[in-house]
C-alpha cells in the first residue's frame, strides 16, 4: 500500500499519519506534514516493512517497534524538537538522504535551541541498532544539540560517531541550506543550489523515488561535483535542484499522428533535451488550449487525440514545484497543428422544409431578417458532439423580396459570409458545408419580406469515414454530345464512374449544371440503384442555365440524375473529387472554418494586392484561405491546405460568362464552377485545388464582375 502527496496540518499536538497494527509494505511519500507539538509521521508497534521517503516535515518522524522501515530522503525542520526517532525494538531500519533541521527557525536564520537536550537530530534506542544503518544524511548542528543518539550514547559531532558505531561515513554535518518557499496550494522547502545536499545522495537507497516530492525527475547541476552513488547526481533530501528550464531556443512541435487516426496528435519537447531529462529541473508538460494541462512524465513525446477537427495548439511549460505556483510557460515552445476530419455520405435525406414543417414543426416562412434553428441532435446514432460539420442541400422558395440567405452554426454570431442569393419569387438552391456546433444550424433570411427554406442532408464530417481526394475538375456527362439527347420528362439515367475513380469509393463530388430547360423542375442526383429520393440538387425555369455542387454517394461507380419536370434539360457534369481509403489516395481530411468571408472585389477584402474594384474581362485574382497556423505553404507543410470549399458569388456582371476555380500558377481546366448572365447575382459551392496554399478564380466573360468568396473550410494532407 502506498499513501502518496498527503498534505496535512493536524491540529496541535495530534499525529499526522499513524501506520499501525499489522501492517506491512506500508509506503507513505511525497508528503507534507506540518505537525505541532506531535510527530508528523509515526510508524507503529507491529508495523513491518514500512518505508518513509520523499516527505517534508515541520516537525518530526517517529519509528516505535517496527523492525526494517527504510526512512530515505525526507526533510525534516522541527524547531527544536528531535528529528527522526526510532524506539523500541526497531532492528534493521535504514535512515538514508535525509536533511535534518532541529535548529530555531524562528528567525532569520537557523540559531541554537534554548534547550539543545530536546533537538537530537537522529536517536536510534538501544533496541533497534542491530542491523540498522545510518548514512548519506545531512544534519545541521546550529541547534547546538546532539547529531545522534545512537544506542543511548549521544555524538555532538560527526566524527565522534563515526568512531564509535562505523556508521554515517558519508553522512554530512553542515548548514543544508533551506529555502522556504509558499505556493498556492501548498508549501515546500527547496534548496539553494550550493547546497551540500545536492548530487550527493545514495541513488540505490531503499525508497529512492526517480522523482522527488515536486514531481521533477532526477537532474545533474553541472556545476556541481557527482559525489552521490550510483548516477552520482540525486539529492539529499525531499527536492531534487537542476538547471534552470531556459528561455528561447529550439521550439516543441505539435503535429498529427503519422498511421494514427485524424484526430491524434504528437506534442515533441526540444530534442536539446534528453530524457529522462539530466540537467532541467522541473516537471514538463503540455496544455491543448481550453483543456487540462497535461504531465510529459515519460519521456519528451506525448500523444492525444482531440475531441473535434479543427486547430489544434499546445503551449509547453515547465514547473519547477509541483505545480505549487502557476507553470512557468514558455511561449517559444508552443505550436498548433490543423486536425481534419472524414467525410460519411447518406443517401439525401431531407430534414427541414418550413414549408410542410419539417424540421421546425411549423409551416410558416421565414420573417424578413429573421432566422430559423434546425436541431440536429445525432445523425445515424452519432450524437452530434462527435460531428464536426454537415452538408446540406438548401434551397431557398417563393421569396417575397431580393435577399440573401446565410446558414451558420448555433451558437455562433451571424457572420458577414452568404449561402444563396436570391430575387423574388425565385427558387435557388446552393450546397452548404458548415460547422455542427451546440447540436443545430441556424438559417438566416437577410431581407425585407418571407422566405421558405429547405434543407436535404447529403453527408457529415468526423472522425470516421472516408478520406478526400480532389481532382483536376473533369466533364464526365455532357447530354448535348452524343446520340443521348436531353433528359426527357421524368426521367432518369445513370452515369458510371467506375473508369473514373477507384473501386472502393464512397462519395464523388460533382458540378452539375442544367441548361435550356424547356420548363421548369428540379434535379436530383442520388446514388445508383436507389429510389428516387424526395431531396433535391439543382431548381431551374425554363431557359436557364444553372449549376450546384453536390457531394452524392456511389454504389459501384455509380450515380443516378433525375429530371423531375415536364419538359425536356440538358445535364452537364464534372467530377471535382472522390472520397474513399487511403490505400485509393483518398487520404486527405476537412478542416471546418466558417461561413467567414476572405475575398470581396466591392471593398478589397483579403485582396490588398490589387485595386479595388471588379475582375477585368478575361482575368483571375488569387484567394488565400484564412485559419492556416503555417502561413508559408511551400515544400511539404502539412497544415498547408490541398484544396478549399468556397462558396463562389458573381455579382453585377456586365456581360453573361463563367467563373473557373483551379489551383494557383497551375493550367485553367475547361470545367466552371459558376455561370452568370449580365446584371445577375449568381452563387455556388466550389471545392477548388491549391497550390503552395493558394487559389485564382478566372471571369471567362468579355465583360467584368465583382466576385465574393465565403469559406466554409479546407482539406489538408494526411501526416506523413
Amino acid at each position: 500500500m502506498t499513501v502518496n502527496e498527503l498534505t496535512v496540518r493536524p491540529p496541535t499536538g495530534v499525529v499526522g499519519v499513524r501506520v499501525t497494527g499489522a501492517s506491512s509494505d506500508v509506503t507513505v511519500s511525497r508528503g507534507w506534514f506540518a505537525a505541532s507539538g506531535a510527530p508528523g509521521v509515526t510508524i507503529g508497534a507491529g508495523v513491518a516493512g514500512a518505508v518513509v521517503s520523499g516527505n517534508q516535515f515541520r516537525g518530526g518522524l517517529t519509528v516505535t517497534d517496527a523492525p526494517g522501515t527504510a526512512i530515505t530522503g525526507n526533510t525534516l525542520v522541527t524547531g527544536c524538537t528531535s528529528g527522526i526517532t526510532v524506539a523500541g525494538a526497531s532492528p534493521g531500519v535504514a535512515i538514508r538522504n535525509n536533511i535534518v533541521q532541529t535548529a530555531d527557525v524562528s528567525g532569520s536564520a537557523p540559531a541554537a535551541c534554548a534547550d539543545p537536550a530536546t533537538a537530537t537530530a537522529i536517536d536510534l534506542a538501544s533496541g533497534s541498532v542491530g542491523q540498522s544503518v545510518a548514512d548519506y544524511n545531512l544534519i545541521d548542528p546550529a541547534s547546538g544539540g546532539a547529531l545522534y543518539a545512537w544506542g543511548g550514547t549521544d555524538y555532538a559531532d560527526l566524527a565522534a560517531f563515526r568512531a564509535a558505531t562505523g556508521q554515517g561515513a558519508h553522512d554530512i554535518a553542515a548548514d543544508p541550506k533551506l529555502k522556504p518557499q509558499q505556493g498556492t496550494e501548498r508549501p515546500w522547502i527547496d534548496l539553494e543550489r550550493t547546497s551540500p545536499a545536492v548530487d550527493s545522495a545514495d541513488a540505490g537507497a531503499i525508497g529512492s523515488d526517480p522523482v522527488d516530492l515536486l514531481g521533477k525527475s532526477r537532474a545533474d547541476v553541472p556545476e556541481v561535483p557527482n559525489t552521490g552513488t550510483g548516477s552520482g547526481y540525486r539529492d539529499r533530501g525531499a527536492v531534487e535542484i537542476g538547471s534552470p528550464w531556459a528561455s528561447g531556443g529550439t521550439a516543441a512541435t505539435v503535429n498529427r499522428k503519422v498511421g494514427g487516426g485524424p484526430y491524434d496528435i504528437v506534442t515533441r519537447l526540444p530534442v536539446t533535451y534528453e530524457w529522462p531529462v539530466e540537467t532541467v529541473a522541473g516537471t514538463f508538460g503540455y496544455q491543448l488550449l481550453g483543456e487540462r494541462f497535461v504531465e510529459m512524465a515519460g519521456g519528451p513525446v506525448h500523444e492525444q487525440t482531440v475531441r473535434r477537427a479543427g486547430q489544434a495548439c499546445i503551449r509547453v511549460f515547465v514547473s519547477p514545484d509541483g505545480y505549487r505556483t502557476i507553470p512557468d510557460f514558455d511561449l517559444p515552445r508552443s505550436g498548433c497543428t490543423m486536425v481534419g476530419a472524414r467525410y460519411n455520405p447518406v443517401t439525401p435525406t431531407r430534414l427541414l422544409d418550413t414549408r410542410s414543417g419539417i424540421g421546425v414543426g411549423t409551416s410558416v416562412p421565414v420573417g424578413p431578417n429573421s432566422e430559423v434553428l434546425l436541431p440536429i441532435p445525432s445523425i445515424g446514432g452519432v450524437p452530434a458532439a462527435n460531428i464536426d460539420a454537415v452538408v446540406l442541400n438548401v434551397t431557398v422558395t417563393q421569396p417575397t423580396t431580393a435577399g440573401f440567405l446565410t446558414v451558420y452554426p448555433n451558437g455562433a454570431a451571424a457572420p458577414t459570409a452568404s449561402n444563396i442569393n436570391y430575387v423574388a419569387k425565385e427558387t435557388v438552391p446552393n450546397l452548404v458545408t458548415v460547422p455542427l456546433t451546440s447540436g443545430g444550424i441556424r438559417f438566416r433570411n437577410s431581407s425585407s419580406g418571407t422566405a421558405h427554406v429547405i434543407a436535404d442532408l447529403q453527408g457529415w464530417f468526423g472522425a470516421s469515414g472516408s478520406g478526400f481526394k480532389p481532382l483536376t475538375p473533369v466533364r464526365v456527362a455532357d447530354s448535348r454530345e452524343g446520340t443521348g439527347g436531353p433528359y426527357l420528362p421524368d426521367t432518369s439515367r445513370q452515369l458510371d464512374l467506375s473508369s473514373k475513380v477507384p473501386a472502393d469509393t464512397t462519395a464523388v463530388i460533382l458540378n452539375v449544371t442544367a441548361t435550356a430547360p424547356t420548363t421548369a423542375g428540379v434535379l436530383k442526383v442520388f446514388p445508383g440503384g436507389s429510389l428516387v429520393p424526395l431531396a433535391s440538387n439543382l431548381n431551374f425555369v425554363a431557359g436557364q442555365t444553372i449549376p450546384n455542387l453536390v457531394m452524392v454517394p456511389v454504389v459501384n461507380g455509380k450515380v443516378n440524375i433525375y429530371n423531375q419536370s415536364s419538359g425536356t434539360v440538358h445535364v452537364l457534369a464534372d467530377l471535382a473529387g472522390y472520397f474513399g481509403s487511403a490505400a485509393s489516395g483518398a487520404d486527405q481530411t476537412y478542416v471546418p472554418y466558417g461561413p467567414r468571408r476572405i475575398a470581396d472585389t466591392r471593398d478589397g477584402t483579403g485582396l490588398s494586392y490589387r485595386p479595388v474594384g471588379p475582375v477585368d474581362p478575361n482575368s483571375s485574382i488569387g484567394v488565400i484561405p484564412a485559419n492556416v497556423p503555417n502561413r508559408v505553404c511551400g515544400g511539404t507543410t502539412l497544415d498547408c491546405p490541398t484544396a478549399v470549399v468556397t462558396n463562389l458569388t458573381v455579382t453585377r456582371p456586365t456581360k453573361a460568362g463563367l467563373l473557373i476555380g483551379y489551383p494557383f500558377n497551375n493550367p485553367r481546366p475547361v470545367a466552371s464552377n459558376v455561370n452568370f448572365v449580365a446584371g445577375e447575382t449568381a452563387s455556388n459551392l466550389a471545392v477548388i485545388g491549391t497550390s503552395a496554399g493558394s487559389a485564382s478564380l478566372y471571369n471567362a466573360s468579355s465583360g467584368s464582375t465583382d466576385v465574393i468568396v465565403d469559406q466554409a473550410g479546407y482539406f489538408i494532407a494526411a501526416a506523413s
